[in-house]
């Protein structure tokens, strides 16, 4: 990874880990909020300097990560109520496509992989940790797969994100909307209201 990406990635990082402990509290104020969003531009704005940037930076034409657009990010993903400006899938229709089967559109589970170890994934879901792995949708094409295993889903595909709880998966698909992806929709009940619902699991 090249030293831009890894400040960044390590900068959201630790911003989703915030995101994600602090979401359990259901008093979190907007100055709450407002303090992690100017940590974020702080510590972004270190990894965006120009005696920071490295030529290697630009040997894809993948996007950037801007300190605006991850500081924005951080500030919807932080605030459950912010609304989303993009499909919301509820149970039924994601039950609907996982019978399918052979649906075009690509499910991605954005919790750890030992999570999923503990309770399984909704089937045919690929996984793509956000908070370990933020830039997973900036790499270059030969390093995502040399990374995940698997070939990264086209930017003209349909994604679905979900997590534990639906914080990780909204700050998952600004990212990747950030990164080009246009056919982005997510999941907001995730495992949580999948697995209270009796929906379908995988075991891998």
């Amino acid at each position: 990874m090249s030293p831009i990406n890894h400040r960044a990635a390590h900068a959201v990082s630790a911003l989703l880990r915030q995101t994600v402990a602090r979401s359990a509290s259901a008093s979190t104020s907007s100055v709450s909020a407002a303090v992690v969003a100017t940590a974020a531009r702080r510590t972004l704005s270190v990894a965006f300097r120009p005696q920071n940037l490295s030529c290697r930076s630009f040997v894809a034409p993948t996007p950037s990560l801007s300190t605006q657009s991850l500081s924005l990010i951080a500030r919807r993903a932080y605030s459950s109520s912010a609304p989303a400006d993009h499909k919301l899938w509820t149970f039924e229709e994601v039950q609907e496509l996982v019978k399918k089967g052979d649906s075009p559109i690509v499910i991605v589970d954005t919790r750890e992989p030992g999570e999923l170890k503990d309770t399984g994934r909704i089937p045919g879901a690929i996984n793509i940790p956000v908070t370990t792995a933020p830039d997973g949708f900036f790499l270059p094409d030969e390093e995502f797969e040399d990374r995940f295993g698997f070939v990264r889903p086209s930017r003209d595909t349909e994604v679905i994100f979900y997590c534990k709880a639906g914080v990780r998966s909204r700050a998952a698909a600004g990212l990747a909307k950030e990164a080009g992806w246009t056919k982005v929709g997510e999941y907001p009940g995730s495992w949580k209201d999948w697995a209270e619902k009796g929906g379908q699991v995988e075991r891998k």
